[in-house]
């Protein structure tokens, strides 16, 4: 096979996991009804066991054996029953993450390279493994779950205060419009609605100022334009979600915000200033061709580097 037509299958390979991700990363946003309906399981099962396919027909051997990892974690959930908590949502979501970072890198303009990738699935190694532990647990009977039966009750002046009404699913409710919106094309308009939706979410819970402070840097993040929604999505999402799971389980805690999450606030184009007068960037570039495609992927977002992908070939072939 010549190398053009390999490329075309990787990207047709791309596109088609792109989706199957989708479908599991919505599943996992909604474990806990999920679990109550078979057919979703069985659609996570399905789509995780595609990309291993896919992932081992092209020789991706780190991504055919996350999603296979991942595969089997669904066909515990498809074969008994499994009460969903938020250890195990919060696992599950790692493992997700390091199939979706696996799949960002493919399709990067440097490719997966076999170094990074190994780092990938290595780090990821101890979160499957404490995953399929703590679900042989939850099988067992002896996980979070099962112990919070035994939990002494509190007296009216122990409890903690009540979240409002209908919090978690208006919480469930924006946080898939976000989602949607995410996948959309970066403009202006569809950024203004995703921070609508933090001041949304901003004001469902008025009390609890560590919930106030996450939405605010969540939408700080949204605001920056020098964040994709590549990069914001997983992020913010799952930071919400994860924080929404705890105030339920326990409604005086304090939400702290990831670095990750911190970072994307204040983050800026490596190499790159402001042309005088004229609100453009500049970057300053080596004639080492490495190096200065490093430079470039950093200071430029997704869509402007497919754009200067383009230009470059049009040079090319008039040179």
């Amino acid at each position: 096979m010549d190398a053009g037509n390999h490329q075309k299958i990787i990207g047709y390979f791309i596109e088609e996991a792109k989706e199957h991700l989708d479908t599991i990363e919505q599943g996992l946003l909604d474990l806990r009804s999920v679990v109550t309906d078979p057919e979703r399981v069985n659609e996570m099962f399905r789509a995780a066991h595609s990309v291993k396919g896919g992932a081992a027909m092209l020789g991706f051997v780190s991504l055919q054996k996350t999603a296979h990892k991942l595969e089997d974690s669904f066909k515990v959930l498809k074969e008994n029953d499994i009460s969903v908590d938020q250890k195990l949502e919060t696992l599950f979501l790692r493992g997700y993450d390091a199939l979706k970072d696996l799949l960002d890198k493919l399709q990067s303009p440097f490719g997966l390279q076999p170094e990074e990738a190994e780092k990938t699935v290595q780090a990821a190694e101890p979160c499957f493994v404490e995953l399929e532990n703590y679900l042989s647990q939850l099988m067992s009977g002896s996980g979070e779950s099962s112990t919070t039966a035994s939990t002494p009750s509190l007296t009216p002046q122990q409890a903690q205060p009540q979240l409002p009404p209908h919090f978690a699913p208006q919480v469930k409710s924006y946080l898939k419009q976000m989602l949607q919106l995410f996948k959309q094309q970066e403009t202006s308009q569809t950024r203004q609605g995703l921070q609508k939706h933090c001041k949304e979410l901003f004001g469902l819970d008025a009390g609890n100022t560590t919930w106030q402070e996450l939405v605010k840097i969540s939408n700080k993040a949204i605001a920056n334009p020098q964040n994709s929604y590549q990069t914001l999505a997983p992020v913010v999402i799952k930071e919400l979600k994860q924080a929404s799971d705890q105030l339920q389980q326990n409604q005086s805690c304090v939400l702290t915000p990831s670095p990750t999450l911190q970072q994307l606030i204040s983050k800026t184009s490596p190499a790159a200033t402001n042309v005088a007068g004229k609100g453009l960037k500049q970057i300053t570039l080596t004639v080492e061709p490495k190096a200065a495609a490093k430079t470039i992927v950093q200071a430029f977002e997704h869509k402007q580097l497919r754009q200067l992908i383009k230009l470059l070939a049009q040079a090319a072939r008039t040179q």
